[in-house]
């Protein structure tokens, strides 16, 4: 597989809504299979194909290489908790830029797995946190949009301070 360019915010492509995959073949492998390089390259948890300039619904996420790739294809939040959690947030398009951001701390959703078949899932805590943070990606909301103007001021005034 390849590591491939990723987008830096504030790239447009980045505001992207992303078109839902239709075709489950060999060249979504090949896609797959770049995404999870590129992310371990960065590194990061997770990655969509907009970072890398695709732009299809497809998400790669590993917390840990001992819990396994997981990689969602059109994936969409079918309900969530009313309760919330904060958690640190960034991006591989953004690198060395983190803030809090408050999310709902549990969700279900459903995707299609690289053959096409669709699943339907319960995710909490950071696994929930991952799986919303991408999902808002592939429908073209950067991260930087789930923090307060003040906050979000803040982070882009220090990173164009440090080149971004």
């Amino acid at each position: 597989m390849t590591v491939r360019a990723i987008l830096r915010f504030p790239h447009t492509g980045l505001k992207t809504r992303c078109a839902p995959v239709t075709v489950f073949d060999e060249a979504l492998r090949t896609l797959v299979g770049d995404l999870l390089d590129t992310m371990r390259a960065a590194p990061g948890v997770g990655i969509t194909a907009a970072h890398i300039g695709v732009f299809e619904r497809v998400t790669v996420i590993e917390l840990a290489r001992e819990d396994g790739v997981r990689v969602y294809i059109n994936p969409e939040i079918i309900n969530a908790s009313e309760e919330t959690s904060r958690n640190t947030e960034g991006s591989v398009s953004m690198p060395g830029a983190t803030d809090e951001v408050i999310r709902p701390d549990a969700i279900r959703f459903r995707y299609h797995d690289i053959e096409g078949k669709m699943h339907e899932e319960d995710a909490k805590g950071f696994l929930a946190i991952c799986i919303q943070h991408e999902i808002d990606q592939l429908d073209g909301i950067f991260w930087l949009q789930r923090l307060s103007k003040l906050k979000r001021d803040r982070l882009l005034k220090k990173w164009e301070k440090a080149g971004g």
